[in-house]
């Protein structure tokens, strides 16, 4: 079953809310937010998360050490103790991540846990569901065929690039409105997996270009040298938008939108990103109506809506689509493409 980043965090929400402990396997491309989802899910659910990477233990890792106990009999036995992190009470997500980078020896231990719910002495509370990801062959990481028993005991999901679900991450995270305006205008950029080149375009790689970004410096070590040049060259670009901040105080009527399409992407996600009230989000609309196209106001709404969603501002929202038919039109149109995906 193939989702977005979205749907996929629907769907884990749905397991959740109906008490599905089902093991579940999430299979995707390295970089692409596998695990950022599933700790999004634990936080908006008020879950405790533990996150354990399997293919950086050793099965004593997560089987525990041999302890000597007197037997209360003039002899004695073993008992496992088990590690820290493994949880002993409550409720939250244990998430076992790089399932297939582990050795198949670590795998079978791994599978008691998945499929048991304990390993050696240890059994897992009840309030917890466990899920695991992994990359797949085709994605050229260093993968260990899972063993069919345990694959089978599995819910696989596959979770694949999408900009519009990574733009409401980005819009919510605060991502730098450079990095979401470039890959507004070449989303194909999202996730550019390239096995040659220790840098390369994913969902988590622009995450650290956006912190590069805002820190001055260079991106190209995060997302690679050709797209850092692509990014870099679009920047530049920025020099040519009118003040946005005159165009959100309402006072733009003496300003253009630039003709050339990738500065008109720029400055319409830029205005979607600053955009920090209904009256300001109103004042972008009123000069994007008289400046653009009807394109670039559908743009500008789906990146509002995106943003307003993401950060938890559906008061503003509701005050927009009260202000103008226009608007109001465009705003429940996007809403409802968002529903129906």
């Amino acid at each position: 079953m193939s989702l977005t980043a979205n749907e996929l965090q629907t769907y884990l929400s749905a397991l959740i809310t109906g008490e599905l402990k089902l093991s579940t396997m999430i299979w995707g491309p390295p970089g692409i937010g596998k695990s950022a989802v599933v700790a999004q899910v634990a936080r908006e659910r008020g879950l405790d998360f533990v996150d354990v990477r399997l293919s950086q233990l050793a099965p004593t890792d997560l089987r525990g050490l041999p302890v000597p106990e007197a037997d209360g009999q003039g002899g004695g036995v073993s008992k496992w103790y088990p590690p820290e992190f493994l949880p002993r009470g409550g409720h939250g997500i244990l998430f076992l991540d790089e399932v297939n980078m582990a050795p198949p020896t670590m795998q079978g231990m791994a599978q008691q846990l998945i499929l048991d719910r304990r390993v050696g002495s240890y059994v897992l509370p009840d309030g917890w569901f466990v899920w695991a990801a992994g990359n797949r062959k085709e994605d050229r990481a260093s993968v260990f065929d899972m063993p069919a028993p345990l694959a089978n005991r599995f819910l696989h999901l596959t979770v694949r690039p999408d900009f519009d679900s990574w733009r409401s991450y980005a819009l919510g995270r605060g991502l730098h409105e450079h990095i979401i305006a470039f890959l507004t205008f070449r989303p194909e950029l999202l996730h550019r997996l390239d096995p040659q080149q220790p840098a390369w375009p994913s969902p988590r790689a622009w995450e650290m270009a956006s912190a590069l970004h805002r820190a001055g410096l260079d991106v190209a070590p995060a997302i690679g040298e050709a797209a850092g040049a692509e990014f870099s060259a679009f920047v530049r670009l920025y020099e040519q938008l009118p003040d946005l901040g005159i165009v959100l105080e309402g006072r733009g009527s003496g300003l253009k939108l630039p003709d050339e399409p990738s500065v008109r992407y720029a400055a319409v996600v830029g205005l979607a990103a600053r955009a920090a009230t209904a009256d300001a989000a109103y004042h972008a609309f009123i000069w994007l109506a008289d400046s653009a196209g009807p394109e670039w106001l559908q743009l500008y709404v789906a990146t509002l809506v995106s943003k307003f969603q993401a950060i938890g501002q559906l008061g503003d929202l509701a005050a927009l689509v009260a202000r103008d038919e226009r608007l109001a039109a465009l705003v429940e149109g996007t809403l409802a493409m968002s529903e129906g995906m």
